[in-house]
């Protein structure tokens, strides 16, 4: 059987059947993928998943990843941040240095395809110093709604080389002379991380890090980051417990080009100190099962993100049937229907009534978690995140004579 067959169950045949035919208008088509991390954050697991099917559809895909050393990534995650509204002022140095390995990666790596797709900052920079014959497209998934000026001028200097560019929701979009898409990120269902498993395989994850099942169970998945407001979190947890006995867990990992998330993870552990209901687990790379088992394991799921690109960790926990409360942010607002798959809120109070509220009703835990199940399942699984790419490269063929919004 071929991988694609395999999600006709979850997605349809109608949908599997789609794919093939508009894979056929692109075949062979050579596609090359480059970001900063084989492992560690979603961006990651996507191209993991996405890469071998478009192959499968006859798409010649690649995936090339640029090569750093520790300075650059640190410059690198404060433009993230910056980009994401932070007031930072980089020097010229430290500008000269990121466009330098840019430069050196531009010499280095294999770019030669029909459509070059540059995942996020790190690697922006490179259509500037790269001499290739396709199209290319800056995909950014992080918030760019309100970045800091004077590193989106610089930026800009360069996006202005690129033919087109993605954003996972309409207002992350900027004024750009070149057309603009919309393509949400997706899950792959048929992942570790993802797949259904049984009530032992939870169990047996529970016991390996000293988690027992007689109470009420909160839980946050996510990078040790500030915008993921690990500390906001417990935050909440504690007021819910002064009415409703209950455990957090508050399971998360660190990323190649994430160098900031050792001192996150230490604030936290810090905050956590002295409260055995609180569970601070730094999970290594590849855990995905026990992720897996965390999620289906929680009575509520919690992501209060303060600033996030979309929070993949949503789709996740909702494609599990749990109904997540969510901070109000980015990709968040489009995933969680407000009092239908789960709640937004705006700060720990509100996350903590929420919680609270969720906690004392199973019947509408239950209800909002199938909604939130199928409302994943329509929008946000790799099959539908196929077929906008597939689409994409059919419209990069006729830029500049007509502007067609995925």
């Amino acid at each position: 059987m071929s991988i694609l067959a395999q999600y006709t169950p979850i997605a349809g045949k109608d949908e599997i059947d789609q794919l093939y035919r508009l894979a056929e208008i692109s075949k062979d088509k050579k596609v090359v993928m480059v970001n900063s991390t084989r492992d560690g954050g979603g961006v990651a697991e996507i191209l993991n998943c996405l890469i071998p099917l478009l192959n499968e559809l006859g798409i010649d895909c690649r995936w090339e990843v640029i090569e750093a050393e520790a300075p650059f990534f640190e410059i690198t995650k404060s433009m993230h941040n910056a980009v994401q509204g932070k007031k930072i002022n980089f020097s010229p140095e430290a500008l000269d240095y990121y466009l330098e390995v840019n430069r050196k990666n531009a010499q280095n790596l294999d770019l030669d395809a029909d459509v070059v797709i540059i995942h996020d900052p790190q690697p922006l920079a490179l259509v500037s110093y790269a001499k290739t014959r396709g199209k290319w497209v800056w995909r950014c998934h992080i918030d760019s709604s309100k970045p800091e000026l004077g590193l989106w001028k610089f930026f800009k200097g360069h996006l202005l080389n690129y033919d087109a560019s993605i954003y996972s929701i309409a207002k992350f979009s900027r004024p750009l002379p070149h057309p603009q898409y919309l393509i949400p990120p997706s899950i792959d269902p048929l992942s570790d991380k993802n797949r259904d498993i049984g009530s032992s395989e939870v169990e047996e994850v529970l016991k390996k890090y000293g988690i027992t099942a007689d109470k009420p169970l909160i839980v946050q998945v996510s990078r040790f980051d500030k915008f993921k407001d690990p500390v906001g979190v417990i935050k909440a947890y504690r007021m819910v417990k002064k009415e409703l006995d209950c455990r957090l867990v508050l399971a998360g990992g660190t990323a190649s080009d994430d160098p900031e998330g050792a001192a996150v993870l230490q604030e936290v552990e810090k905050e956590a100190a002295g409260d055995p209901d609180i569970h601070v687990l730094c999970v290594e790379p590849g855990s995905n099962l026990e992720i897996n088992a965390l999620q289906r394991a929680a009575d509520v799921i919690i992501q209060k993100s303060t600033k996030e690109g979309f929070g993949l960790v949503v789709t996740e926990a909702m494609y599990k049937g749990k109904p997540v409360v969510g901070g109000a942010v980015g990709g968040i607002t489009i995933q969680i229907q407000n009092h239908h798959t789960g709640f937004l809120v705006y700060s720990p109070e509100g996350a903590a009534y929420r919680i609270r509220y969720l906690l004392n009703r199973e019947k509408v835990r239950r209800r909002m978690g199938m909604a939130a199940r199928e409302y994943v399942r329509s929008n946000f699984l790799i099959t539908r995140h196929l077929r906008d790419y597939l689409a994409l490269f059919c419209i990069l063929d006729n830029i500049g004579e007509s502007i067609i919004y995925v």
